[in-house]
């Protein structure tokens, strides 16, 4: 046989409901051998509740599934009130509701297809995390709708040995008669949520449901919202009802109607029998039944109450018709007892009262709503099933960070504009006096300029020679082998022949984030080469078009060295190569409205110095006298517990008779900082701040290191706390990392340690 035989849910057999009462058009099917009905007279608009797809001439159609329940509530809220909002039908029916459940991200697709009858659904397929010994796995409960679970999990494979999708060990198949369940197992160093989001990215768990509700309307393709599907159903609910009433009260009629002639016979027995006995045949009698009136004045009642049209009385006669006087011949002698009699009676009684209430209903349009309605909560309460699709408010707009695991990289830049990321961790830590590790391969006549520690998801601000300001985040750099070389920042970047990237400046988002909750504005301060210092708000660089934004004008010959994030509460430490330094509030240098402009001076120079560093200190203590004291206190006190002697130069042994208590040591120790200090020959010492006093700026400065020997220049000077790492570059290129707490603690004018 062509077609598969199908035993169908009561459900499904409940589509078929009243379809022999009329109540639905009828067409040869596709041999012309049957008669099959053009559409099924539903309780239930299907089209909704099952959804379907199909493409024709120039047209398609796309409609997903939804809840029964809620179908039938938005259904009977119509009902209620007809001028129900769009919006108050979305909230009884708030989208899809698949078969295979899984999650709608966001209401807006959603909304959209509600609305207008097109849209995109985004759906995800629905997952938790689970542990396994030393690692996490995801676990796939439900997929989206129309995903075929095999062809999925093998995608998953070959993404996985293609190596676009990383940090997954293991996938398997752990379906079940109890339900669906796919484990990923992750690598141990793997991040869940960023495996997770590569999942959804590149393969079918996440997918797009396009909404399409072009339907034919009376034979005319229509597209429909959901409240024009919900609608045209109820106007055909109507119909149904309309033509099924029609079709009963027919029957009811044609039934009362024979009955009629049968009570008629009944009370006329003895004359209706001598009439049939002398007629020479049926026809004959059927004739003479028809052809004269019979006494009905006892079922008087009985023809008001059926009102049958077909019925002739007149002056108490009843005249009967050729049906009834066939019904009569055709009556059987046991339905002549009075018992009989009484049920003809009792019958008639019944379908007089039937008559009358199809009669009501067919004049009431309230009565065909209230049918439909008693109908339709029948349906909701006898089928419906909890929704099995979650939809999130979370709206769905993967960006590629969603894909790149937070994680620190530590960025290293060459002189000659090489730049490249690697991993923190690649980075052991090692004893003061270690060997060290290649950070980066340079050619003979370029070393390494800058390193420094940014998260993937860091924007990272680049201040160029010309004075102009780029922008990208810290995953856009090429991640390299730690000795690889990187790729030219001119290939990242779009730099003019003859500029260079001279400052490089992460700005940590939750950091920024954290001072604006204070309240307090975030400011930057430029440094160039030639002492020259500038103060703009951070806000002037929220936004960097991809060619690039002014920072601030440079003098010929000048470059920028060092572009830091600073407030008011902050001094400036400015460093030169010739082992001087300068300490001066933020707050002297004015905030510069605008971004083309030199600045003012920081700092007097030398001839042949320049600036090589500019940090950024807490104000300090403003009493020379109670920073000496600290600092002698401080020394001796670290001298007891370790027995080493610090080396001090003439400048800390300031004389100072004033001893602090405990609790100021215990507060100025609250507040210290120190400042690490390192030569080009890898000598270096920690130096507390105290012991940097405040002046103004466009001073010549103090010393802060001394030179002289193998300490013949300075490389780098900045702040540093307890419990970190410093990374040190040799201009080869090679790389270590030490504890900060392992660098000795000396005097500022000192000349250090072998680092």
């Amino acid at each position: 046989m062509r077609y598969t035989e199908a035993r169908l849910s009561k459900l499904g057999a409940s589509l078929m409901d009243d379809m022999d009462k009329d109540t639905v058009d009828w067409q040869p099917n596709f041999d012309g051998s049957l008669q099959e009905p053009v559409v099924l007279p539903t309780k239930f608009p299907n089209l909704l509740v099952n959804g379907g797809s199909g493409i024709a001439v120039g047209m398609a159609t796309n409609v997903p599934t939804y809840n029964l329940g809620e179908i039938c509530n938005g259904i009977l809220a119509i009902l209620d009130n007809k001028d129900i909002s769009d919006d108050e039908l979305f909230g009884i029916i708030p989208g899809p509701d698949f078969p295979t459940g899984a999650v709608i991200m966001g209401r807006a697709g959603a909304y959209k297809a509600h609305t207008t009858g097109r849209g995109s659904i985004i759906i995800r397929a629905k997952t938790h995390m689970e542990k396994f010994h030393d690692h996490d796995a995801i676990v796939v409960d439900e997929i989206p709708y129309q995903v075929n679970k095999a062809q999925m999990i093998i995608k998953i494979a070959e993404l996985i040995k293609d190596k676009r999708i990383e940090g997954i060990s293991e996938i398997r198949d752990e379906s079940s008669k109890e339900g669906l369940r796919i484990v990923v197992e992750l690598k141990r160093d793997a991040i869940a949520d960023v495996v997770l989001n590569h999942l959804f990215q590149y393969t079918e768990m996440q997918t797009n449901f396009p909404v399409n509700m072009m339907a034919l309307n009376r034979g005319r393709p229509m597209l429909f919202n959901i409240r024009g599907v919900l609608d045209a159903f109820i106007d055909f609910r109507c119909e149904v009802i309309r033509r099924r009433t029609i079709f009963d009260l027919n029957k009811a009629r044609a039934r009362a109607h024979t009955l009629l002639g049968l009570s008629v016979a009944v009370g006329n027995l003895d004359e209706v029998i001598e009439l049939i006995k002398s007629s020479p045949n049926p026809d004959a009698a059927r004739d003479a039944l028809v052809s004269r009136g019979w006494r009905a004045s006892d079922i008087e009642s009985y023809i008001q109450l059926i009102d049958d049209p077909n019925t002739e009385y007149k002056d108490g006669m009843f005249y009967m018709s050729e049906d009834q006087a066939r019904a009569i011949l055709e009556l059987q002698l046991h339905r002549l007892t009075g018992l009989e009699r009484d049920k003809i009676h009792e019958d008639l009684t019944e379908l007089g009262a039937l008559i009358k209430d199809l009669l009501d209903i067919l004049g009431s349009h309230e009565r065909i709503v209230q049918i439909i309605r008693d109908e339709t909560a029948s349906v909701r309460d006898n089928w419906s099933s909890p929704r099995r699709t979650e939809i999130s408010d979370a709206e769905i707009d993967i960006d590629i960070e969603d894909l790149i695991a937070r994680e620190d990289m530590v960025v290293t830049v060459s002189n000659t504009g090489y730049i490249k990321r690697v991993a923190l961790d690649t980075y052991r830590a090692q004893k003061r006096g270690g060997k060290g590790r290649n950070a980066m391969t340079t050619k003979d006549d370029d070393y390494v300029v800058q390193v420094f520690v940014a998260n993937t998801h860091t924007p990272l601000l680049f201040f160029s020679s010309k004075g102009l300001c780029y922008k990208l985040k810290t995953y856009k750099l090429p991640e390299a082998a730690a000795a690889a070389k990187g790729r030219p920042l001119v290939n990242l970047l779009p730099l003019e022949n003859g500029e260079t990237i001279t400052a490089i400046l992460p700005v940590p988002e939750e950091e920024v984030e954290r001072v604006r909750a204070s309240g307090k504005e975030h400011f930057l301060m430029f440094a160039t080469a030639s002492g020259t210092v500038r103060r703009n708000r951070m806000s002037d660089f929220d936004q960097i078009r991809a060619n690039g934004k002014i920072a601030m004008k440079l003098d010929d010959g000048d470059s920028l060295i060092s572009v830091l994030p600073c407030n008011e509460d902050q001094d400036v430490f400015l460093a030169t190569y010739r082992g001087r330094c300068i300490r001066f509030p933020v707050d002297e240098i004015r905030v510069f409205a605008g971004r083309n402009s030199t600045g003012v001076r920081g700092m007097n120079l030398g001839a042949d110095d320049r600036i090589i560093g500019m940090a950024m200190l807490n104000h300090g203590e403003s009493d020379a006298a109670v920073r000496a004291a600290y600092i002698k206190q401080s020394r001796a006190a670290r001298r007891a517990a370790t027995g080493v002697d610090e080396e001090a130069s003439d400048e800390d042994e300031e004389a100072t008779s004033l001893v602090l208590t405990d609790d100021q040591m215990a507060q100025m120790a609250a507040n210290e900082q120190f400042i690490l200090t390192i030569s080009e020959n890898g000598f270096g010492k920690r130096t507390s701040a105290y012991e940097y006093r405040t002046t103004h700026r466009g001073g010549n400065g103090f010393a802060n290191i001394k030179l002289g020997g193998k300490n013949t220049a300075v490389a780098g000077s900045f702040p540093v706390e307890n419990g970190h790492d410093v990374m040190m570059v040799t201009d080869g290129g090679k790389i270590i990392r030490t504890p900060v707490d392992d660098v000795r603690i000396a005097g500022r004018a000192t000349a250090g340690v072998t680092l």
